[in-house]
């Protein structure tokens, strides 16, 4: 069994997740100007790249 994620999935994935945390501790101290802009950021370019990015097809024959 071969691992997919690579190197760049795995940075993508914890800078999406430290981005998702910050979004939502910035929500909590009532900044409503920022914190919803970090989380589309998260949850729909940095997950959705952290999957996509750098994954190979397997071909096959």
């Amino acid at each position: 069994m071969k691992f997919v994620f690579n190197k760049t999935n795995i940075i993508l994935l914890v800078i999406a997740f430290i981005t998702t945390i910050a979004g939502y501790i910035i929500m909590g101290t009532g900044d409503n100007t920022i914190s919803p802009v970090l989380l589309i950021i998260a949850y729909v370019i940095l997950f959705p790249a952290s999957i996509i990015v750098g994954t190979k097809k397997k071909e096959e024959d």
